[in-house]
């Protein structure tokens, strides 16, 4: 396993918003995705007739995407307990500014408004200018949080927000339909026989990740402790993962060595599982490069069977998924599934969710070019 350095203050989840195309807040996600009931529809939002693919994971009507971001990140701040100054004529109540000097790292995919989106954001909601923006494909999210927990676990701040946003629209519908990546028959079979690629959904979160002192010393709640975090490079190819799994892999050890914490700890894996032939079959090679016979008895599911593939934001969305799994006792279920597939060797939860309480959880993915992360929650 990769030799890590221990880092100094544990990094805690404070503060958590979603919204999905289930709805809003966590209790829907846990109550219908974790069930394993799709959120797949045909596509209003705009015209689909000369596409192969026409469904995906949409919101009803036509959402903002700086209107939801900052919608979540007033969720999140206040679910943290993070106040924002009074207005000068507001004498009577003397709360500090807990938001005037937090760092917002932003996922969203990368266009000419991006960086003006980030800071109207971070203008609305009371956090420090300038943000920063991450467009790092589907390992966006993911990567803001690795570096979110690093500047918190080494003593440069005290809390993080991180948000993210996808919300499905027609020019990137049209690419990876182009491209023949979304499911031609409109559903996602991670890791299943006859898997045909993936869905895409929308997706706004927002966390606040904190040091464990900052958030005790306030008397703050805690979802969950993000206990580690790795990335790493494959190299191999412009889309296609490395046939080996050894990058995904190199990443989960990384995350589990930076925790301090042995594979045999992990109870439950919500994977990055697309639904895609290469992307699955090297994610479960990796799984057992980095378990071995031990992954015979951990649970996998991919939460994009129901939720959809929200590109940038997906990594968020399935880290909040994953706090809401070791949180609830209730592992979400694996749909879409057909058979076994003799190249994805896992033990899937099918049919209903799998009651269960993980001391750790990972979160996988996975992105174009090779870039691969991994977050490992734990209980608080």
């Amino acid at each position: 396993m990769a030799e890590v350095a221990r880092l100094p203050d544990r990094v805690v989840i404070t503060g958590l918003a979603v919204l999905s195309a289930f709805g809003r807040g966590p209790d829907v996600l846990v109550e219908r995705a974790f069930q394993g009931e799709p959120a797949f529809a045909p596509v209003t939002r705009f015209d689909t007739a000369h596409r192969r693919t026409r469904v995906a994971a949409t919101l009803p009507g036509a959402p903002v995407l700086a209107d939801e971001l900052a919608e979540a990140i007033e969720y999140a701040c206040a679910d943290a307990g993070l106040h924002r100054a009074p207005a000068p004529d507001q004498r009577t109540d003397q709360r500090t500014d807990q938001r005037a000097g937090c760092p917002l790292l932003l996922a969203a995919h990368a266009d000419r408004g991006n960086a003006a989106t980030a800071r109207e954001v971070a203008r609305r909601t009371g956090l420090a200018d300038p943000p920063r923006t991450y467009t790092a494909a589907c390992v966006a999210a993911s990567s803001a949080v690795a570096d979110a927990a690093t500047q918190i676990a080494t003593g440069r701040v005290e809390r993080v927000v991180v948000a993210a946003g996808y919300l499905v629209e027609p020019d990137l519908f049209a690419v990876f339909d182009a491209g023949r990546a979304l499911a031609r028959d409109g559903v996602v079979r991670p890791f299943s026989a006859g898997r045909q690629g993936m869905v895409l959904g929308d997706a706004v979160t927002a966390v606040v990740l904190e040091s464990a002192t900052a958030a005790s010393e306030r008397g703050a709640r805690s979802w969950a402790v993000l206990a580690g975090w790795g990335r790493s490079g494959d190299a191999y190819h412009v889309v296609q993962p490395r046939p080996d799994g050894a990058g995904l892999a190199r990443a989960v050890e990384s995350a589990l060595a930076r925790a301090g914490v042995q594979p045999a700890e992990v109870g439950y894996v919500n994977a990055n599982g697309t639904g895609t032939r290469h992307n699955d079959a090297a994610e479960a090679t990796a799984l057992h490069r980095v378990f071995g016979p031990d992954i015979d008895r951990i649970p996998v599911s991919s939460t994009k069977s129901v939720h959809g593939h929200a590109l940038e934001a997906s990594a968020l969305l399935e880290l909040a998924v994953t706090v809401l799994a070791v949180r609830s006792g209730r592992l979400p279920v694996n749909a879409g599934f057909l058979g076994a597939d003799p190249e994805c060797r896992l033990d899937l939860v099918l049919d209903e969710p799998r009651p269960a309480r993980p001391r750790y959880a990972l979160s996988l993915n996975a992105a174009f070019g090779g870039a691969d992360t991994a977050l490992l929650v734990g209980a608080p």
